[in-house]
């Protein structure tokens, strides 16, 4: 019994990617950026554990649906063919059971904070659940991500001040954009297998143009977070951080240049360091 228990722990675990914590980190970057520039660097201490714990579960809970969505496409890729529900150790219903449980912990972390943010956590739970289907209608689901994840940068804005004004938006746009980059590169490596078996992605749609597109996507994001950075009123130590987020996605696409998988892969991984060089810059700024 004490076996089983802990043999579901662990498929569980591994279900919600917690063995891999890049992208609670991805996830969670664009959330402190917001709740940093909507309280002038004074956050309230409940909001910013709601909101960092908020992150942890949704992101397990994405990862969980994403599985069940891609249960019949993840054993022909290479990459995914041993996550749990594809390698037959947790049942598709068990996979359900185990997201809607997150959704409802997290709901009721959400309850803790004021009625305009719980009414947005309904928003953030929609686009959390309906993402992972987008690959099979759009060649879009990176920009699709990018609208689910960037979503804790209004939720972050309501927790604090009860209002998302204009600059929220702007650092909205800009979280947008950032995973629809990120992705892309993420997609890169599973390009060939997504061709096979007719999964769209960005990396697909961009074909050859896609480093090109990327890299002006990328210019974009940097004069969007310089506007935040205008609106905000924030000190230089925040374009410190940006200029360091600036060569960050210069090296990235020394990486994505010959589109080698593994670098790709790497180029993907290295936003990580964007997301916390912004947050260093937004720390000292305040």
């Amino acid at each position: 019994m004490k076996e089983k228990i802990l043999d579901r722990a662990k498929q569980y675990w591994l279900l919600g990617r917690f063995d891999r914590p890049i992208g609670i980190y991805i996830l969670l970057w664009p959330a402190l950026w917001a709740l940093w520039v909507a309280s002038a660097g004074k956050p309230d201490l409940l909001v910013l554990t709601v909101i960092c714990m908020g992150t942890v579960l949704m992101r397990a809970a994405g990862c969980v649906i994403n599985d069940y969505a891609d249960r019949d496409f993840d054993p022909h890729v290479e990459r995914t063919k041993q996550r749990p529900i594809a390698a037959g150790k947790v049942s598709p219903k068990e996979a359900l059971i185990v997201f809607v449980v997150m959704c409802l912990v997290a709901f009721g972390l959400v309850l803790l904070l004021n009625i305009y943010t719980i009414l947005m956590s309904f928003v953030a739970a929609f686009l959390a659940a309906s993402y992972p289907f987008m690959k099979r209608y759009t060649h879009l689901p990176q920009a699709y991500l990018g609208i689910a994840f960037g979503w804790a940068v209004p939720m972050a804005f309501t927790a604090q001040t009860n209002n998302i004004p204009p600059v929220a938006w702007v650092m909205y746009l800009a979280v947008v954009l950032w995973a629809l980059v990120y992705d892309t590169m993420y997609a890169m490596v599973d390009k060939d297998d997504d061709l096979k078996i007719g999964v769209k992605s960005t990396a697909i749609l961009f074909g050859d143009y896609d480093r090109h597109i990327m890299a002006v996507l990328q210019l974009i994001i940097i004069a969007l977070l310089v506007s935040v950075g205008l609106m905000a009123n924030l000190r230089w130590p925040y374009y410190v951080g940006l200029a360091l987020g600036a060569s960050l996605f210069i090296y990235q696409q020394k990486l994505i240049f010959k589109r080698e998988k593994p670098l790709c892969f790497k180029a993907f991984l290295n936003n990580n360091w964007f997301g916390l060089a912004v947050f260093i810059g937004l720390i000292f700024a305040y």
